[in-house]
């Protein structure tokens, strides 16, 4: 484990990548909001597309709560947005295709795929409250139940 990801009640550093919606993103434009920030291993697998629409379906609760969603991974801006118009994603999808924000959280890990060893994201959410302060973190997530999880955390702050 790296030392610089950041832990529970940390501030957490800047960061700004490309988004669908045609624009970067960064933690500075979510001021006076929590953050949800899901990172997943690749756009339209099984798993990750059945936690985005878990996501998706619960997205006004969050809205509520006053929460922001944002999901990360490897895959292209074209793929993030191909995906995201498919599923109807109400929130915005950044492409960290140089692993800068996946490095930043330490989700990186090696991964056993058909029988060899490679390096991909390890499905991890984390909140991110509005001082910008790591709040929770969830690690090696299995996707049912973790947004339910996840909201109840938001409404807690």
């Amino acid at each position: 484990m790296t030392n610089q990801a950041p832990q529970v009640g940390d501030k957490v550093a800047n960061f700004s990548l490309p988004a669908t919606g045609g624009k970067d993103l960064s933690l500075a434009d979510f001021k006076n909001r929590h953050l949800v920030l899901y990172f997943y291993p690749k756009d339209n697998t099984p798993g990750c597309t059945r936690e985005g629409q878990e996501f998706r379906d619960a997205y006004k609760q969050f809205q509520d709560a006053g929460a922001e969603i944002l999901g990360v991974s490897r895959d292209t801006l074209k793929a993030h947005e191909n995906f995201k118009a498919k599923q109807s994603f109400p929130f915005e999808l950044l492409a960290d295709t140089e692993e800068a924000l996946c490095r930043q959280f330490d989700v990186i890990k090696e991964k056993n795929m058909y029988g060899r060893k490679v390096m991909g994201i390890e499905r991890s959410t984390f909140l991110i409250d509005k001082k910008g302060v790591l709040r929770e973190e969830w690690r090696k997530v299995r996707v049912p139940g973790h947004v339910d999880t996840v909201l109840e955390a938001v409404r807690a702050l």
